[in-house]
């Protein structure tokens, strides 16, 4: 018989951003739509609001779909509207070596599904939302706390919220990002491609034409189109794009020539490029590459696509929480973050956001997730700081729309520059290219 799940409550009284964290990991959360047994995340989300309604928060909780809510909370009023932003669902647990619901304390790190991504960004949020509502004196305006459903899919809590109203004058999306500040985001498009060959028997190659043969012609041209990427754009913290091969299909049984076969790329893009001027790109690759193979027949699609997203590295929200980082004794570094995130959606509804939190994206996803505890705390206090100086030498308004060259801004003002998931970029260098993150 398992040990009964400590009482919640308790965390709830503490506060502690670390006893918090650990709650909301004894609370599986795992997406339904990436795992056959996820439960979703509406026992993660009743927690939160219970915490947030005692602590004198007026809480909103709204069911996009069922047993998938989202909620908002807020407290203050008027302006600056600050809005703090996290997601509560994960992904499976399938080949952990861990228990995914135990956070068990080891090397100054918590373990568990969650506690990296984003579980620990949550709970920064939760404290940080707790110490401004037993200390109010001097906060300027709102405090928006939004918890969503379904990030680690395809967002319907958060645009949900947005299509609700929610809206703000600067916010923070605590994903993690090993305490970097990051302005900007790659996103991506998927390319839907269906081949068409012929079935016949395989002593009939007269008879048949192979749909996976036609494909591979795709993909041998890829490497070409990569590079043309690259040569194309460079982002000063994001690097360039790229393409590879997700899934492919085809074929019945090798004794017969297949007469289809499915190809999906991903191209993973820099802000200001969309999925019409991918899909042109990769209809253009798949015409040079059936000058090799002249029986070509496919249909080329666009399928999922995010946006990639920046404000200016010297946009008003980048310098107050680089300098809430310095007062906290951390030298800001500015970042690009390598996967897809919820702030684009935030950017792109005219509020100004970054990302910023406890973890770091090589953990996440992990059989062995796990986040440190001091960075938990740092996250939590810079957040803090940041927080109750809404106001104070910032002017807030409208997301920049900044194309690639913006994001560099005044780099040296935040501090040094790398790209999440990546390599780490010198001081001196702020613009070395990122390596693809696993968002």
């Amino acid at each position: 018989m398992s040990p009964a799940r400590p009482d919640p409550r308790h965390a709830g009284r503490t506060g502690d951003p670390v006893e918090l964290t650990r709650a909301l990991v004894r609370v599986p959360s795992v997406n339904p739509q990436l795992s056959p047994d996820g439960t979703g995340e509406a026992e993660a989300i009743g927690l939160c609001a219970d915490w947030l309604t005692d602590w004198g928060f007026q809480t909103e909780v709204l069911k996009t779909e069922p047993g998938r809510p989202s909620l908002v909370a807020r407290i203050g009023d008027g302006a600056p509207r600050t809005l703090l932003c996290g997601h509560l669902d994960t992904v499976g647990t399938e080949g952990m070596e861990v228990d995914p619901f135990d956070p068990v304390i080891r090397d100054g790190r918590i373990f568990g599904r969650g506690s990296c991504d984003m579980k620990s960004g949550v709970a920064a949020i939760l404290a940080v939302g707790r110490a401004i509502a037993r200390k109010p004196d001097g906060f300027p305006g709102t405090l928006i706390i939004a918890l969503t459903s379904d990030e680690e899919h395809a967002s319907i809590g958060l645009l949900d919220l947005l299509e609700h109203g929610l809206t703000a004058d600067r916010a923070v999306v605590t994903e993690p990002t090993s305490l970097a500040l990051c302005p900007a985001n790659r996103g991506f498009v998927w390319a839907n491609l269906t081949f068409r060959g012929r079935a016949a028997h395989g002593s009939l190659p007269e008879l048949g034409r192979d749909a996976i043969r036609s494909a591979g012609y795709v993909l041998a041209a890829l490497d070409g189109y990569e590079a043309e990427m690259r040569r194309r754009a460079s982002h000063p913290l994001l690097g360039g794009g790229s393409i590879h091969a997700g899934t492919i299909q085809g074929g019945t049984t090798p004794s017969i020539y297949p007469a289809e076969c499915t190809l999906v790329l991903e191209a993973r893009t820099l802000p200001g490029e969309g999925p019409d001027l991918v899909t042109a790109a990769v209809r253009r690759m798949v015409e040079r590459a059936g000058e090799r193979d002249p029986d070509q027949d496919v249909t080329v699609q666009t399928g999922l696509s995010r946006p990639g997203a920046e404000i200016a590295a010297d946009h008003p929200l980048v310098q107050s929480l680089s300098r809430a980082c310095r007062d906290e004794g951390l030298e800001p570094r500015l970042a690009g973050m390598s996967a897809w995130v919820e702030s684009a959606f935030l950017i792109e509804a005219g509020i100004p956001a970054l990302c910023f939190g406890p973890g770091a994206l090589e953990d996440a996803h992990t059989s062995t997730e796990s986040v440190s505890i001091e960075e938990i705390r740092q996250a939590t206090r810079i957040l803090e700081r940041w927080v109750r100086s809404a106001g104070s030498a910032e002017s807030t308004g409208p997301a920049d729309a900044t194309g690639p060259a913006d994001a560099t801004g005044s780099a040296e003002s935040t501090g040094s520059a790398e790209s999440v998931g990546s390599v780490e970029a010198s001081e001196a260098d702020p613009e070395l290219p990122s390596r693809q993150g696993d968002g």
